[in-house]
């Protein structure tokens, strides 16, 4: 078991899945092309990311590019009555950087992630993408990994 993380690495991990969630962002806007890595770069060359928090974003984007389809596939399964490509932009990668996080970052306990994914919807997504994302999740967190 890791340590756990003080307030200033806490900080920073979530302003990275922020920072993350507006590369996704502006890469499906672009009609994601490339890979989300390539749209870091183009990021990167307008914005400054604190040098602190960049490892962070790079790993979740990073996550995402190797295993897209993958976490699609469970993101379809975790919706019910919904279709990924229906989802507004916001709530997609919302979804997508948390379900890699929940799936491929075992430092970062599940309870953490999920709530990390329902402050960025409150942040950034609709009115109901809260409650929206923390059902998807939730669901995703049930089906995918073991419960103890």
């Amino acid at each position: 078991m890791t340590a756990p993380l003080g307030t200033r690495e806490r900080i920073d991990r979530t302003r990275a899945r922020a920072w993350a969630l507006q590369v996704h962002y502006g890469w499906e806007s672009s009609g994601g092309g490339g890979t989300l890595r390539d749209a870091l770069m183009v990021t990167l060359g307008n914005r400054r990311v604190s040098p602190r928090r960049l490892p962070y974003v790079k790993q979740l984007l990073g996550l995402v590019d190797e295993h897209l389809p993958q976490l699609d596939r469970m993101l379809h399964d975790a919706l019910e009555n919904w279709r990924l490509e229906r989802l507004s932009a916001i709530d997609r990668g919302i979804l997508r950087l948390a379900a890699a996080e929940l799936l491929h970052v075992d430092e970062v306990p599940p309870k953490v992630t999920i709530q990390e994914a329902i402050r960025l919807a409150e942040q950034y997504g609709g009115p109901d993408s809260p409650r929206f994302v923390n059902g998807v999740l939730d669901a995703l967190y049930k089906r995918a990994l073991p419960q103890g």
